[in-house]
């Protein structure tokens, strides 16, 4: 018996780094854990990891040849093989001395250039991997254009036109070209402000660049004394006509032509610093247009995906992947109002933490149509109706042929249905617990009865049952939910019970049985159950010790229930003596008699569903005591009288059960 790992579900935890094939159409995506996750078509999903465990500081597809190049923080490079079902390392190279800042492995090239903090760039050569000893010194790249250490190299690209010519950005503001074949520099420029990318032309005789003052440079190979445009995006314009105020970084920048089009340049940062709250942007501006598209995460990386994989083409571009610190987003570029692509990966597993799973294996073969039709998939508007363009790899159904379900509970009362019989999750049905209970005000102060401050909602255990459907959970404010499905939309209230465990020990023997009162109208929702310790309620004074009330308010008006799950009843377990109710640790179900059981660290408590009814509740005393406390002979049911039992049992079984009034209550120690 072996347990291996199959497939890792959900977003990459901490993710740091970005690539993209254009030609095979996959997406890698590096963590500061050191994981790889490789990505194509729904259902392509691969997931490796470097044994260090460094940070992935970079990641680089050798393009269209099914292997992959990744830098890490430990200064070590790495060469993946892809065309195995699991990747592995072919060749690593460690640096010793110098600390790897920037990589760039240029289309169709055996050549990898690798940046260091010291400036110096070193040559690998990809197909031995290892050192080619060819170095450009950062004092003979920069000679004597500024007197300083110019940085680290925080850039590298080949020139478009001729891939003997290497440009290289330092972090202080000065960018060469340096000539691979006289070993020589054929241009300088410097600005005074830090650069954090550049990008080139398709034709070769431009780049930009991007800085730390939330400006963009735009150089002419022909002039590099100074750049021939200068702009700050998103800097306001001075009245005196000096140059606009400063922003915030631009922290990269793609700039992209089109043949029928003006040029694409996207960029992420460089928002204007007295927007303090905004969130994180990214910003596309095509010709005068100027599109700033808000995130609700941290941007960590973004490319644009172009129609060709040649740098000295038109580049098209067709969409923009934007990985977030807990999401990934694709834009789709080709239409005016950039929508976004829709995501087909379970990547918003976590969207609201995971608090509880449960897994189930041979469902019946209808069920999943069934969540699927009833699932609110189909009703999203608002995005782009292309195909999701991240489409490469081929992926086979595995060997299960039976369907796995998956359902996840969350903290904020949600719970999520998904289809787990492929590779990848794909979310079936999502149904909001908290739909069934009121608001809390926020004005109210401390006069509520919460026991959770937090996240009231939060699901703690699930029950289910594929064959009937029935579907049951518990919350974390000490209440069961049951439901039950249906195709059809109801407008109905919805049915409550409320439970009163206790724990007590008591030297009290219990009033005589005259003095019970009869068992209430079990129309009337059982409003006063009394706690089967014996003990009378006591009727609190108002504001001072809260008794008998539950800590969440159930909707009393009717509810419009959608199709698929629809609350069938709440149990909840009210306040005892100024005592919140513990938190239900088991629950137990049985969908052919229509009962639920569930228990605290107080007691036990059964309820018919059916019948919307306690049977039985009972605190752990009575529970582990040396005596049954419900001593049974069994005797034919009489018709004729009704009794009642403490309040603890329904009608019909108070028939089977007239000794229960008479039984005495002996006392027990703790």
């Amino acid at each position: 018996f072996v347990l291996f790992q199959t497939v890792r579900h959900g977003f990459p935890y901490l993710p740091t780094a970005l690539a993209f094939d254009p030609v095979q159409k996959i997406l890698a995506i590096g963590t500061r854990t050191g994981a790889i996750r490789i990505l194509g078509r729904p259902g392509v999903d691969c997931y490796c990891q470097h044994e260090s465990g460094a940070a992935v500081l970079q990641l680089q597809f050798l393009i269209n040849e099914g292997a992959l190049v990744s830098a890490s923080a430990d200064d070590a490079l790495h060469l993946w093989n892809l065309r195995q079902k699991r990747p592995a390392i072919l060749h690593s190279l460690k640096f010793n001395r110098e600390r790897i800042t920037y990589c760039h492995l240029p289309f169709q090239s055996k050549w990898l250039y690798v940046g260091t903090e010291r400036g110096n760039t070193h040559i690998v050569n990809i197909e031995s991997f290892i050192l080619s000893g060819y170095v450009i010194m950062w004092n003979k790249a920069i000679e004597l254009s500024t007197k300083t250490h110019p940085g680290p190299v925080v850039h590298l690209s080949d020139s478009p036109r001729d891939e003997g010519k290497l440009l290289i950005g330092y972090e202080n503001g000065t960018v060469v070209l340096w000539d691979l074949r006289s070993k020589r520099a054929d241009l300088r420029a410097y600005y005074d402000e830090a650069i954090h990318s550049v990008a080139w032309h398709h034709e070769g005789k431009q780049f930009m660049c991007s800085h730390s003052d939330g400006s963009l440079t735009l150089w002419n190979l022909k002039s590099p004394n100074r750049p021939f445009q200068t702009t700050i995006p998103h800097g306001k314009i001075q009245r005196d006509g000096k140059k606009p105020e400063s922003c915030k970084p631009i922290l990269k920048v793609e700039y992209k032509t089109c043949k029928n089009s003006e040029p694409f340049v996207v960029f992420s940062g460089g928002l204007s610093y007295d927007k303090a709250c905004r969130r994180p942007s990214l910003t596309i501006m095509h010709g005068k247009a100027i599109t700033v598209l808000e995130m609700d995460h941290p941007i960590v990386d973004f490319l644009t995906l172009c129609e060709t994989p040649y740098p000295n083409e038109f580049q098209e571009p067709y969409a923009v992947v934007v990985l977030l610190e807990k999401d990934l987003i694709v834009v789709d570029l080709t239409q005016s109002n950039f929508p976004i692509f829709e995501n087909p990966y379970p990547i918003d597993i976590h969207e609201s933490p995971v608090t509880c799973t449960e897994y189930f294996a041979d469902c019946p073969p209808d069920l999943i149509p069934v969540l699927y039709s009833v699932g609110a998939k189909h009703k999203k508007q608002g995005y782009s109706n292309k195909e999701w363009p991240i489409s490469g790899g081929a992926w086979n159904l595995g060997a299960q042929t039976y369907p796995e379900i998956i359902i996840t509970g969350h903290a904020d009362g949600s719970v999520k249905f998904w289809d787990a019989s492929a590779i990848t999750l794909q979310m079936l049905y999502k149904l909001k617990t908290s739909k069934v209970f009121e608001k809390q005000k926020l004005g109210e102060g401390k006069a509520t009865a919460e026991i959770v401050e937090e996240d009231p909602f939060a699901v703690q255990m699930m029950y289910w049952c594929p064959e009937s459907r029935i579907f049951c959970v518990a919350g974390v404010s000490a209440y069961v939910v049951v439901y039950r499905f249906s195709k059809h939309e109801v407008n109905t209230e919805i049915a409550s019970l409320e439970v009163r465990l206790q724990y007590e020990v008591e030297d009290i023997i219990t009033p005589e049985p005259e003095i019970i009162p009869p068992f209430p109208d079990a129309s009337s929702q059982l409003p006063s159950l009394k706690s089967l310790s014996g003990s009378t309620n006591t009727v609190s004074c108002e504001g001072t010790m809260k008794d008998s009330i539950p800590c969440l308010s159930v909707k009393t008006r009717p509810v419009r229930m959608p199709p698929g799950y629809q609350a069938d009843l709440i149990i909840q377990l009210v306040w005892v003596d100024g005592d919140p109710p513990q938190q239900i640790t088991s629950l137990a179900v049985n969908s052919a008699y229509g009962l639920v059981a569930f228990g605290n660290c107080n007691g036990l408590a059964v309820v018919d569903f059916m019948q919307k009814t306690v049977l039985l509740s009972m605190g752990t005393l009575d529970l582990y005591g040396s005596s049954d406390p419900y001593q049974r002979q069994p005797r034919s049911p009489r018709k004729s009288k009704q009794f009642a039992a403490d309040n603890f049992c329904m009608r019909g079984l108070s028939n089977f059960y007239p000794d229960l009034t008479k039984r005495i209550r002996t006392s027990y120690q703790s």
